[in-house]
């Protein structure tokens, strides 16, 4: 859970990636009809947000809450309600770090510490670590080949999971922020700038290395 001024169908894929590159990707999300997860109530008009590409291409099937029915959505609804009286009940945050931290420190007590009445007196994270996770079905697929959207992050890496192990790779300070795709086949990389179909990086990931460091003879492709 992250604080943001205004959040954007951007931020929306970016937060969705990095969870799923931790916690695993689902066989489904649910989500109500706002802009930034989905453009079918529009008249098709702008196509299909970034999200539903995202989840088209990841083999994850998109649900949608029925319009003004949020009782689809009810348990989300209610976690945060929860939210709410907890940061209500502490001194206002002036800035959108010191929101953060509260943030992090309610999701820490609320999934990690406080058990829970409706699940047996255990808590989220014991429950979910418990149960066997659907996963993306891929049975369509001939080949070890997938593509990811993300962003650089301002140490100019990007993260990505294999074989269940999270590996950085570098990219460079100077493409910060920029919206990148990632065509993944085995162990090959390319890394495309998104907006202008720059090849910024392709490798062959060293599967027993964390961090993927750029190399000087690294070239890319013309």
């Amino acid at each position: 859970m992250t604080a943001h001024q205004r959040v954007t169908g951007d931020i929306v894929v970016d937060r969705f990636l990095k969870t799923a590159g931790s916690m695993g990707y689902p066989a489904s999300i649910l989500t109500d009809n706002g802009m930034v997860y989905t453009t079918r109530l529009s008249g098709g008009k702008g196509g299909r947000s970034r999200l539903e590409r995202t989840l088209q291409e990841l083999r994850i099937v998109h649900k949608h809450s029925r319009p003004n029915h949020p009782t689809t959505c009810g348990k989300v609804e209610r976690f945060h309600q929860t939210l709410k009286k907890r940061l209500a009940a502490q001194p206002p945050a002036e800035t959108l770090q010191e929101l953060q931290h509260q943030l992090d420190q309610f999701v820490d007590e609320y999934n990690q510490r406080r058990p829970h009445a409706a699940l047996g007196r255990k808590t989220p994270a014991t429950r979910y670590q418990a149960l066997p996770k659907a996963t993306p079905d891929t049975s369509n697929l001939t080949d070890h080949y997938r593509v990811r959207y993300d962003i650089v992050g301002d140490t100019g890496t990007v993260t990505l999971r294999h074989a269940g192990k999270l590996h950085h790779i570098g990219i460079g300070r100077t493409y910060t922020r920029t919206h990148i795709t990632l065509l993944i086949r085995e162990l090959d990389i390319h890394i495309i700038n998104t907006d202008t179909g720059e090849i910024l990086r392709q490798l062959t990931l060293n599967p027993d290395q964390d961090y993927q460091p750029q190399q000087h003879n690294e070239t890319p492709e013309p």
